[in-house]
């Protein structure tokens, strides 16, 4: 028997077709309090609001196998599943093409002046005074963080004809080799890139990486990008910076002011949704004020081929495990 745990409505059908009535389907997180219901159960999935600890795992003496549907894992207890010989398997990546075409597509819509050319016309107006925008062919690309979204923006611009500069504090010399990148200091990178956009977890060393201190490094038709994390740029610097005029526009995904944010998964799950609403924080948001500035919700990985990825990625999990051969199990676990 395999029980799913924290399943949406979007999700029910696929793990019905994957798994029919082998799989039992609940709506709510797994807990210690309503364990006791799947002591039987060998396979579990659950998504981040479940706590596999110490008490849950307790109550499930016949567990061998957790899939959860997240990159991350620090919703369960790992040294107890070691002890007890559970293996745990994640989806390791499943926007990282994705949240780099929405990297572009805002790269885009400013260079080209999309968002006021739409508006003007739907009111009638088919004048283009003050639409001029920029050609992204021989401009610098600076690509804070080279991981897997950093190498898919990296090779996007490729195909635009952009010079690759990077910043990363471990830097990857073969796909730099392979997509014509050039790594610099990050101050240098600041000075030189036309476009800066960034691709960096949130770590305490990520934190207002653009800040007032360095922002004035930028050119002054500089375009920054951010579809990584709202703190990885100091607002009240960005929005000096665009009020004076020193740089040339923003394209955010993510803003400062939002909820900590594990998975971006979260945003499509209700119990994110009951706890947060995005909405009086994305619209109280002053860089929506400027008109050389795009926000949207959070939404870089929302494409229908990235969330199913996710639920593929844990059928596949999940059915490895059955046929004796377990993808995507967190290595310390693997021999375990």
């Amino acid at each position: 028997m395999i029980r799913f745990y924290e399943v949406e409505k979007w999700e029910r059908q696929s793990i019905i077709d994957a798994f029919g009535d082998e799989a039992k389907l609940f709506k709510y997180p797994l807990t210690a309090e309503n364990a006791d219901e799947c002591g039987d159960c060998d396979v579990i999935s659950t998504f981040i609001y479940s706590q596999l600890d110490k008490a849950a795992l307790d109550k499930l003496p016949n567990l061998r196998f957790i899939a959860t549907r997240s990159t991350g894992f620090d919703h369960i207890d790992l040294d107890e599943c070691a002890r007890r010989g559970i293996l745990v398997a994640t989806v390791p990546r499943y926007g990282d093409e994705t949240v780099a075409e929405h990297t572009f597509a805002l790269v885009l819509a400013l260079a080209k002046k999309i968002v006021p050319s739409v508006d003007r016309t739907r009111r009638g107006d088919f004048s283009f005074k003050g639409l001029n925008g920029f050609e992204l062919a021989g401009k610098t690309l600076g690509i804070v963080g080279t991981g897997k979204i950093g190498l898919n923006v990296a090779r996007i611009g490729t195909g635009f004809r952009m010079n690759l500069i990077a910043y990363d504090k471990f830097p990857n010399e073969a796909a730099a080799r392979e997509l014509g990148i050039r790594y610099v200091g990050y101050e240098d990178l600041l000075r030189q890139a036309d476009v800066i956009t960034y691709h960096v977890p949130e770590v305490p060393e990520t934190h207002h990486m653009l800040n007032s201190g360095n922002i004035g490094l930028l050119k002054p038709n500089c375009v920054v990008i951010n579809t990584a994390r709202g703190s990885v740029i100091e607002t009240r610097a960005l929005v000096r910076a665009l009020s004076e005029g020193r740089i040339g526009a923003a394209g955010l995904d993510v803003v400062e002011e939002e909820p900590v944010i594990r998975e971006e998964r979260e945003l499509v799950s209700s119990l994110f949704r009951e706890a947060h609403d995005l909405g009086p924080i994305l619209s109280g948001q002053i860089l929506l004020r400027f008109n050389n500035v795009i926000i949207t919700p959070h939404n870089a990985f929302n494409t229908d081929e990235a969330v199913q990825r996710i639920l593929d990625t844990t059928v596949e999990n999940i059915r490895s495990f059955q046929r004796g051969e377990p993808t995507n199990v967190i290595p310390s676990l693997q021999h375990a």
